[in-house]
């Protein structure tokens, strides 16, 4: 019963690790034939002398790849030798006879793809023997057969039925089957064998669109979408994108647009496409836009619009002021203004625009940036004022005599709001240079700062020291020295 449950342990092992070809992947097979035998006591391979010891075999085979296939052959017959030589002497007859069956299972490599119609093979695996308790075996015998080996043809008649020729060399673990134990070797049996194998199962469709996945050009057809015969998706229009995928089925197209034309080749299907017949853009609707003002030709009603230049609904330049100048022309675009002024309005009517105008409210003059004339008796004073601001000795530091002098321009400076103040330090040659340059720089800064606590912006005073580089009389008098000790303050618009 143990041998009986290990060969078919050996059969399901085979059939769960063959397949026959891509589109039947089972096949079984009945074979008979001749077996020869070779042994202590002799050897009737390929020869005709011998009685012909025949055995029939039943085979299951699954497909492992294009080149490989396992197989389980199980087979019944007999074996046997007669030793010609002792057969008419005195000598006892060397012979014997035994019934068997055996299970292989094993491994083929063919030399051609399953569709050829010749596939030579080798092979190579191993199994059982189980002898029989019939002729001189008076009990049953369980042996291996290790290794089996061989090779053949198959020819393909067809895609079901297949002829099989085979010659397997099966080499036993014992060396007594034929009551002989003589030179160690153990005992071989040939086995020359014939038989048709008949392939299972259905044609595989793993896409259901009834071709074979053998010859199915394009697997993963969807569910329901007619297919030609090479299981490719109809494609009325011939333009290589299947019916089911084309939005223009019956009109030839592009497959990057799902199959819809394109005729002015913009990226925008015709039935999408505000202008068709015109190479146009994407964003604009397939249209051209010739100026580039965001407006496409057809709605563009001022064609030929400068670049750059923003445009309304229609395609024309805007002008927030309404003052005949487009806001890119205009250098007041928010206020209407003059022509020659580039769109910009003279409030007080003095010649200078009001964006260039630095008293835009006070009528002045052109050369004084739209400011009025500084007064003559002011001008004078400033000069005076410049005469009388005084520092300690070797110092920066105001003397509060200066203090009265600054309120006074402090206040002149109030008047002219459109001034700029240049504060100029001097000092005389005593000392080294550098600490007259500093000192000087030193003064003029304390000038300003005096002046911007008076509320005077800072963006209207300047203040530069000169040091002893700009004498205005000889240093090698007293009285020229004085001279050259001094501050002297300069008005500009």
């Amino acid at each position: 019963m143990k041998k009986i449950l290990l060969l078919c342990a050996l059969c399901f092992a085979a059939i769960t690790t063959y397949s026959q070809n891509e589109d039947r992947k089972w096949s079984v097979g009945a074979h008979g034939g001749l077996v020869q035998y070779s042994g202590d006591i002799g050897s009737d391979l390929y020869k005709s002398d011998q009685a012909f010891y025949g055995f029939a075999a039943l085979s299951v085979n699954r497909y492992l790849g294009k080149h490989f296939d396992a197989s389980l052959f199980f087979t019944r017959g007999e074996a046997g030798y007669i030793d010609h030589n002792t057969v008419n002497t005195i000598e006892r007859p060397n012979n014997f006879l035994v019934r068997h069956n055996t299970s292989n299972l094993l491994f083929n490599f063919y030399l051609t793809k399953p569709n050829a119609v010749v596939r030579p093979f080798i092979m190579a695996g191993a199994g059982v023997v189980w002898y029989e308790a019939v002729y001189a075996i008076k009990h049953e015998r369980f042996e291996f057969s290790v290794p089996t080996v061989g090779g053949g043809l198959v020819f393909n008649m067809g895609p079901v039925v297949a002829l099989r020729l085979q010659e397997s060399f099966m080499y036993t673990t014992s060396d007594n089957i034929d009551h002989l134990n003589a030179n160690g070797d153990n005992d071989l049996l040939l086995y020359h064998s014939a038989g048709l194998t008949f392939n299972l199962g259905k044609m595989k469709d793993s896409d259901n669109d009834g071709v074979s996945d053998k010859k199915d050009k394009c697997p993963g057809t969807p569910a329901g979408v007619g297919v030609d015969a090479l299981g490719c998706p109809l494609d009325r229009d011939g333009d290589g994108v299947a019916d089911y995928l084309d939005k223009c089925a019956d009109i030839s197209g592009l497959a990057s647009l799902n199959g819809c034309p394109d005729k002015d080749l913009d990226g925008i299907t015709d039935k999408e496409d505000r202008c068709p017949d015109a190479f146009g853009l994407i964003n604009m609707g397939g249209c051209p836009d010739t100026d580039k003002d965001g407006v496409v030709d057809i709605d563009d009603k001022c064609a030929g619009t400068k670049a750059g230049y923003k445009v309304d609904a229609t395609g024309c330049t805007l002008d927030n002021d309404k003052d005949g100048l487009v806001n890119e022309e205009d250098l007041c675009p928010d206020k209407a203004g003059i022509l020659a002024f580039k769109g910009c309005p003279d409030t007080d009517g003095d010649g200078v625009a009001d964006n260039e105008d630095r008293c835009p409210s006070v009528k002045g003059t052109i050369s004084n940036k739209g400011c009025p004339e500084i007064a003559r008796e002011d001008i004078v004073k400033i000069n005076v004022i410049a005469s009388k601001i005084y520092f300690e000795t070797g110092s920066d530091k105001l003397k509060l005599i200066s203090n009265s002098q600054l309120d006074d321009l402090a206040a002149i400076l109030q008047r002219y709001d459109g001034v700029t103040l240049t504060v100029e330090g001097h000092t005389d040659n005593v000392g080294d240079d550098a600490y007259n340059m500093d000192l000087s720089q030193k003064r003029t800064n304390s000038v300003k700062s005096y002046l911007e606590s008076k509320g005077i912006a800072s963006s209207r005073l300047n203040a530069i020291g000169y040091g002893e580089t700009k004498p205005v009389a000889d240093n090698k008098t007293a009285a020229g020295k004085a001279k050259n000790r001094r501050v002297e303050l300069k008005t500009s618009y």
